[in-house]
Parts: structure tokens; sequence; C-alpha cells
């Protein structure tokens, strides 16, 4: 069994539901730690005042937000933590809106919902998640960092989503992108519409494996055996400029 991260309720109208949340997601990166390279000892950060030049032992590290250059207030702990007042323990839903208006842009990080004492309260919830189609929004404070949540019914259990708020997310306004001097033309629109219905299929997470971390740690594991790796030569594909032709190519399987 997992250890719930967070526990909480989640409040909507006059109804609380005691819970706890759990990790969904787990980092699976390729991590490495920087070594000495003429001795393959692991090298250590400590934490130096930029003032004195000595190393500061970790209970004189406060937290302090710069105001200024070089200028910071300092904040307690519990300073810190009574700013986030009552939403440090309860989620309150604010709004119920339809789960599949929210564009995927604004998700940050998936967690399960458990139940927490009494599991009727939670299976309510569920029920009504689940019949409506909608999904809870409502803030909560984690980690000294109030969150936009989303809260919807997946499979048999609750989902949270962390979010970001609207200011977090960039417009793509600035995004630099050269303009054709003219839009397809109405064969190579069909002929691409075509493409993508040929590739159409239902998602299958477990079909998609991070082929680049089994290579890292393919490689690790030759090195650690001693083998002389050769570094082959990244392969090329040639591009085109004629995307009717790639198109028409593609489909006829020559891709």
């Amino acid at each position: 069994m997992p250890k719930s991260i967070w526990n909480g309720t989640i409040s909507f109208g006059l109804a609380h539901v005691p819970v706890k949340l759990y990790s969904a997601t787990e980092s699976k990166t390729v991590s490495f730690r920087e070594v000495h390279v003429t001795d393959g000892a692991r090298i250590e950060h400590r934490r130096i005042c930029s003032k004195e030049g000595k190393e500061v032992p970790y209970d004189d590290v406060v937290k302090g937000y710069e105001v200024s250059e070089d200028e910071y207030v300092v904040l307690e702990k519990d300073e810190i933590k009574a700013a986030a007042g009552a939403r440090g323990k309860v989620i309150e839903l604010e709004d119920f809106v339809p789960a599949g208006d929210i564009d995927p842009v604004f998700y940050e990080r998936t967690y399960w919902v458990g139940s927490r004492d009494d599991p009727e309260p939670y299976k309510v919830l569920h029920a009504a998640l689940e019949r409506t189609g909608r999904a809870g929004i409502g803030r909560f404070t984690y980690h000294n960092r109030e969150y936009l949540a989303a809260v919807r019914a997946l499979d048999d259990v609750i989902a949270l989503h962390t979010m970001r708020f609207h200011d977090e997310v960039i417009a793509p306004g600035g995004v630099k992108a050269k303009r054709p001097n003219k839009g397809p033309s109405k064969q190579e629109a069909e002929m691409a519409v075509q493409l993508v219905d040929s590739l159409h299929t239902k998602f299958d997470a477990a079909g998609y494996e991070d082929t680049y971390r089994e290579a890292v740690l393919d490689l690790v594991k030759r090195k650690q055996k001693g083998e002389e790796i050769e570094l082959a030569e990244p392969e090329e594909r040639e591009d085109t400029s004629d995307l009717g032709e790639a198109l028409k190519a593609s489909l006829n399987g020559k891709g």
C-alpha cells in the first residue's frame, strides 16, 4: 500500500469528504551523479554563505524573499504555513465544469484520491462526478504553494490534477512562425486527412516505451562490463520540400 502524501478534506457545498492523496506518477528518468573524473568519487555541493565564504549548517538556513538586490525578507516556517489558512487542509470545490472543457495545457501533475475514515462520502462524490462527467475545481496549499486543482472520477477512483493558474500559461502570440505564402491545396489537405485517418488508433499508454532510457541503461551495463563502445552515426532522414509528394509516399507505404 503506497504511503499517503497529504491528508485533508474535499468539500462541496456543506458536504465534507475526508481524503488522502497518493502519488499517481513517478519519474523514470535516468539520473546521473556528478563525479570526479580522476578518481570516480562523488562531488558534494555545500551551502556556502556568499558574504562570509564559509559553509553554513543546515539548521542556520532559512527562507528569504528577495525584495531588492541582495535584500531579503526572512519568513519563518510557521509564518509560511499560516499564510495557507484553511487551504492547507481543505480543498473547497468552488465550481463544477465539464471535464472535457479543461485544456490539457493547464494540467500539471496527477494524484490518486483515497478515502479516509468513513468511505461513504467518498463514494457519493465519485458517483456524482462520474454520472455528470464534470470535474470539481478548487484550490489548496501544498509544499508552500497554492495549487488550482481539478477533481474528477477516473474509473473506480477519484483523481486530482494540480493545475497551472491562467497567468502561468504563456500565450502563443509571441511564437514566431514563418507564414506560408499560400495555404495548403485541397489535394494536400485531403491527403493529410487520409494519412491521419490511416494512423488512427485507440490510445494505449502501454504501447509507448521510453526507448532513450532503455538505450542509456543498456549503455551503462555494457560499460560496466568493460565493453568498448562504438558510437554510431545518427540516422539522417531525407527531407523533402514537396509536401504533396511526401504525403503521397506516406500513403503508399514508402515513408
